[in-house]
């Protein structure tokens, strides 16, 4: 059992990881069996491909710390206080990260957008009939998405962190006579240094990596290595070159990775059963609870008024409330022979949803019991598991389909590459569980003439069945709003619910518009449904995410 935990995974990753990104760095290298650098060359040698690079670094490095400033607040109040709908509103937080970028995208579309409901209202106060607030296709709608997507990052990593630190560190330096602010920066943010850094770093590659928010919000006059790399896939063809920056991107992605596992690390805390309410308490002042209540209104308005907004948005057309947008999404009126029901899309997400469970439990069940020992190869291991977060998903839907053109006709491609995406989210989820789970306890249970198998499954199964359950609905949610690799290796005629979703968006039309509206509300209906899942049987308020 202790080897097929270690060997299994390593193989997963061995066939569905590495061998795809060897191929990349073959085809990169060496196009034509000899090595051949010219495509570096060309990235080198072009002032677009270095404004692309500089580009992609700055827009990152930007988006990382407003993320962090707006995170901050919310990290120390879910830390210190207690109050009522905290479980649900954490939930509610976690939406944007696991949403597709098209729903994003149709959400600040129905919220700011050129038909948006702030540019309706502005209009009608103004009585002018053009839009005075168009925030799409500039900096500003990237920057605004990304602290959108990641703000739930900075806040979980912090703030479990934060949770975790004894208040009466706090308290000592407060009776010696320093102020609030002094407290906080020579205190609490020193202590705070590796979590912080780490959230950073995590945040920093999800945005180096941002494929669908460069690409749907931006538009095409900014360009990132991510998008580079799709558009010189799948428009201009271009293989060599399109490896090379894919080479670039690995390089730096990978050397943060490793960064970032040293730093969690350092972030990491002893394992205490004790919940962490019972470092919290509700909040009593006058200070306190305007606090709160700015962090939490300030919370509901950032992250959920575009959901709201494109919800409203799937409920009217030009001539008012209307469930058409709906009822349209099972008809084609067009006749068009090429054409898939939006419901069939929706049934197509939710298989592949269940196949990527599946196929990240398995694996990361596995790989959570390898990394849960306390050995020198647990250690090596942990690692190796969180390597698939430094690759993007247009890299390995990229390595997916030159590495496995056998498998470009099969269902199966797609649930592997979203398991792999899912993959180090659930591992991140299980360990802490079995790591809590006393020696001695399957110890006795042996003692007393219990096969391994049934020690596991009375013993353990019951204590990380929790952790199960929630591992399990974040590879859900994380394949049914997955883009980037399916944008690369997704069949024509089994689109997914994000595929389908951004070939609307990309149709003009109000019809078009109103189903795309329809299907995000729904796609976000079922993902807010399993994030609320995961709160409800969250595992003694651990885990990373």
């Amino acid at each position: 059992m202790k080897r097929l935990a270690v060997l299994l995974p390593l193989a997963f990753l061995a066939i569905f990881f590495f061998y795809p990104l060897a191929i990349i760095f073959a085809r990169g290298l060496a196009p034509d069996g000899v090595i051949d650098l010219s495509a570096f060359g060309k990235i080198i040698g072009s002032p677009f491909y270095l404004d692309t690079l500089w580009f992609t670094l700055w827009q990152a490095s930007v988006s990382t710390a407003l993320t962090v400033f707006a995170a901050l607040p919310a990290a120390y109040v879910f830390a210190r206080f207690t109050f009522r709908g905290k479980t649900l509103l954490l939930a509610l937080t976690t939406i944007p990260f696991v949403l597709p970028t098209v729903v994003v995208a149709a959400s600040f579309s129905a919220l700011i957008g050129p038909r948006g409901w702030i540019n309706e209202l502005l209009k009608t106060i103004l009585k002018i009939d053009y839009a005075p607030i168009d925030l799409l296709n500039t900096i500003g709608i990237i920057l605004l998405a990304h602290i959108f997507y990641n703000f739930t990052v900075v806040l979980r990593i912090v703030g479990g962190f934060w949770s975790n630190l004894d208040p009466q560190i706090e308290n000592a330096a407060r009776v010696l006579g320093a102020n609030r602010w002094r407290t906080f920066f020579e205190v609490t943010l020193p202590l705070l240094k590796p979590a912080v850094l780490a959230a950073s770093l995590l945040v920093f590659i999800f945005d180096f990596t941002s494929f669908g928010v460069i690409l749907i919000l931006g538009g095409p006059q900014f360009n990132t290595i991510e998008t580079a790399i799709y558009r010189k896939t799948q428009i201009a063809l271009d293989l060599p070159l399109a490896t090379a920056l894919a080479i670039v991107q690995l390089a730096c992605t990978f050397a943060l990775m490793a960064v970032y596992t040293r730093l969690q690390a350092r972030a990491s805390v002893p394992l205490d059963l004790r919940p962490r309410r019972a470092l919290q308490r509700r909040p009593i002042t006058r200070a306190e609870k305007t606090l709160v209540l700015s962090v939490v209104f300030g919370i509901l308005f950032v992250l959920l008024a575009p959901l709201i907004a494109l919800t409203a948005k799937s409920l009217v057309n030009e001539a008012g409330f209307t469930l058409s947008n709906y009822v349209n999404l099972t008809t084609n009126p067009r006749g068009s022979v090429l054409f898939v029901p939006p419901s069939t899309a929706l049934g197509n997400s939710l298989f592949f949803g269940l196949a990527t469970m599946l196929i990240a439990l398995l694996i990361g069940l596995l790989a959570a019991y390898s990394s849960s020992r306390t050995s020198r190869l647990s250690r090596l291991l942990e690692p190796i598991w969180l390597l698939p977060l430094g690759a993007s998903a247009v890299t390995l839907g990229f390595g997916f389909l030159i590495g496995f053109p056998q498998l470009r006709s099969s269902w199966i491609l797609l649930p592997l590459a979203h398991s792999l995406v899912a993959f180090p989210f659930v591992v991140r989820t299980i360990t802490p569980a079995l790591r809590s789970i006393r020696s001695n306890l399957r110890e006795a249970a042996s003692v007393m003439g219990a096969t391994p198998w049934r020690v596991w499954r009375e013993v353990d199964l019951p204590i990380i069945a929790r952790a199960l359950l929630i591992g399990g609905a974040f590879a859900f949610s994380i394949s049914m709003g997955e883009f980037g690799a399916t944008a690369m290796i997704s069949r024509a005629d089994t689109p997914t619910l994000p595929y389908a979703i951004f070939r609307y968006l990309s149709q003009p039309g109000s019809a078009n518009y109103g189903q795309a509206m329809a299907m995000s509300t729904l796609l976000m209906i079922v993902v807010s449904l399993s994030l609320i899942a995961i709160e409800r049987f969250r595992f003694g308020d651990v885990g990373e995410f």
